[in-house]
Parts: C-alpha cells; structure tokens; sequence
C-alpha cells in the first residue's frame, strides 16, 4: 500500500514549517490508496468533496492497513419476508414528530457540534443525558450506557447496548453521528448542523425512546443484543466510528448487521419523496433486506444511489469486516445542499420525513432483533 503527498509547498521554507509545526494525519482515500497531510489539508479536502478515513490512530494496529485486499464481509441470511409487522406497526403509530422537533430544537441550539470544541463536549453532554432519562427505567442487566472516550478529543461516542435474551452475542448496530462541522472555519463558525447530523441523531432517538418505552418496558427482549451508537467526529475522517469499530474487531466482537443514519430530514422536492439506499461499499444482501423494510412499513418508496468511499459511519463497520448499510434522505443529487454551513437549519427540514427514517430503524431492530438464521 503506496502513500502518496497530497499538497504542492511552494518553497523549501514552507516544507520545513509544515513538519516543525503541524502534525501530519495518515488518511485513507481509497481501497489502496493512503496520502499522508497535515492537519490543516483535511479542512481543504473536504471542502473539495473528498471522503476518507483518517486512520493516523490504528495504522499499527489495524488488521487490515498492511494487507492489499480488502477484509471479507460476511454475507448473511437476512429474512425474505416480514414476521413482525403487527409489532413495528404498532411502534410506527406512536412516533412523537413533536417530540423530535423538540429535541432537534434543542440539539442545534449548541453554537457548534464540532467534535474539537467545548460546544461539541457540551452537546454531547445534553445527548447523554437525554438517552439516560429515557432508558432509566430499564434495568441495567438488558440495558447499558456506555461513554467511548476517545483521549484526543472531548467529544466521546455513545453506545447503548439492550443485550439480547438468546443470542447476544449477536448483535445489530443502529448508527449516526452527533459532531457538526462549518467548513469555512469550523472552530470559529456556528454548525448548526440540523440535517447533518443532528436529524439522523434524532431520528435514532426516536426509535430508541419507542424501543424502550414500548417493547422494553413491556417486558419484551430482543433474541440478538441491539445497540444504538452516537458517533463523534465523523466529520473529522469518521474518526469516532473507526475507533468504536477497529476496538470490536479486536475483541472479535459479531456484527451482524449496521445501518447507518446521516441525514434523513431534507425533500427537494414534495411531489418526488423518496429514501435512497447506497449501494456502494455497503453490503448487498443487507440493502435487499432493507428495501424489504421499506417496502412493507414506509408510506414513501425508496431509489438506489452511491455515495462514494469512506462516506459515513457505515464504512468503519465495513472497513473491519462487519456487513455495513446506509439509507440517506434521497438520492444522492437530490441531498441537502446546505450542510456543513450556518445554512444548515431546522427550518429546512421536514418531520414527516424523518419519521419515515425512523420506521426503517424501528423495522429493522424488532425484525433482526428477532432473527436466528444468520
């Protein structure tokens, strides 16, 4: 595997500065392709559109960084039919939009999320606590919370993990990020972040409030352990969701199944709703599962569409070898225009679309929280 130098310096004198000073970040922007920038140069690729991990933490240590091929992603048996419906659908009647209006007020109030920033710690904070008020009547042998710290950062990840009865070490991930970023200057500037990511985080929220508070709390379990992960800086190179998921391939942890959540607020276009399901570097038997969840509990259909490498939380399960999905608010070309900037606002977005992405959630922890076939 080559690393290649990114940056042109114009002279010596700015060679020599850039290594005395800055700190260089080791970052993969390929299946084989790793440069080597300083830190500054991650802001300027991003706002180039190029997707990467930044992997400077785990180039030691991670099984797959000295290896030419691609670790091998399980291909499992995902169920063919729906066998929950009757459950899910009662879960769906009682999704709260007031409720996630208020949190998503709430959580684009922070001046900034970004992971970096006393304001990204903070929201990070309030997240915390949110998810411990609506869990706390859940005993802790089935239900627990933990905080990821991530030591270069304040901003640490979320984990909340319901242990499966039967089979928990199976376990189903449900994930989103909770950093924002304004790619302009993102440790000066206001990120609001609404759609990017604050909905995704809401949208698992609200799933996670109507899985405690109707399936848990009614002495119902899921078979396989079920966990909701918070990321932080994925923004950063999804930095936070490498760590978590670099650490469960150490600890040969099963992942059977991660679906990923990273903006689900934003319609173009009324007349023409839709969910887009990504289909590259993702895991095709869990999209075909996922359009079957579509199919049988959204009011909207879904479309098929690329996202490109390392272009969310999804890719550091995949990256490890764990089977990883992504379903956006749309098509790709039909995304929020106005993420990583103050423009990113609530306003913008639509609530019923949300709560569509939050069925998705709902269908899929209740039907693979059930399921044995693997």
């Amino acid at each position: 595997m080559r690393i290649q130098p990114l940056f042109v310096l114009l002279n010596a004198a700015t060679v020599v500065w850039s290594l005395s000073y800055e700190s260089l970040r080791v970052l993969q922007v390929g299946e084989d392709k790793v440069i080597e920038v300083p830190e500054s140069e991650k802001l300027n690729l991003r706002r180039r559109g190029v997707k990467f991990f930044d992997v400077t933490r785990h180039t030691s240590s991670l099984p797959f960084f000295n290896k030419e091929e691609e670790p091998i992603v399980p291909q499992y048996n995902y169920p063919a039919a729906i066998s929950n419906k009757e459950v899910v659908d009662g879960l769906i009647e009682s999704i709260d939009k007031d409720s996630m209006y208020t949190n998503l007020a709430k959580f684009t109030s922070f001046y900034t999320r970004y992971y970096k920033s006393d304001c990204g710690f903070e929201s990070a904070e309030w997240l915390a606590a949110t998810i411990s008020n609506i869990t706390q009547d859940v005993p802790q042998d089935i239900l627990s919370i933990v905080h990821f710290d991530h030591k270069e950062w304040k901003q640490y990840s979320i984990i909340v993990r319901i242990a499966g009865s039967t089979t928990p070490e199976d376990i189903i991930v449900i994930g989103s990020h909770q950093d924002s970023i304004n790619l302009l200057l993102p440790s000066i500037m206001a990120a609001p972040g609404a759609d990017d990511n604050g909905s995704g985080t809401v949208t698992n929220l609200e799933a996670l409030r109507l899985y405690t508070e109707k399936f848990l709390k009614a002495g119902l379990r899921p078979n396989n352990t079920v966990e909701f992960h918070f990321y932080s800086a994925e923004e950063g190179g999804l930095l936070g969701s490498l760590d978590v998921f670099t650490d469960y391939a150490k600890q040969g942890k099963q992942v059977r199944a991660m679906l990923q959540q990273d903006m689900t607020g934003y319609v173009s276009d009324p007349e023409d709703e839709h969910v887009g399901i990504v289909t590259d570097y993702t895991a095709p038997a869990l999209n075909d599962f996922l359009k079957l969840v579509v199919d049988s509990y959204l009011s909207i259909p879904y479309r098929n569409t690329k996202c490109g490498y390392a272009c969310s939380d999804h890719g550091s399960a995949t990256r490890n070898g764990f089977p990883g999905s992504f379903v956006i608010e749309s098509e790709l070309k039909k995304t929020n225009k106005y993420i990583h900037s103050t423009m990113d606002t609530l306003d913008r977005l639509s609530f019923v679309h949300m709560a569509e992405h939050t069925k998705i959630v709902l269908g899929v922890i209740i039907e693979l929280g059930s399921w044995s076939a693997w």
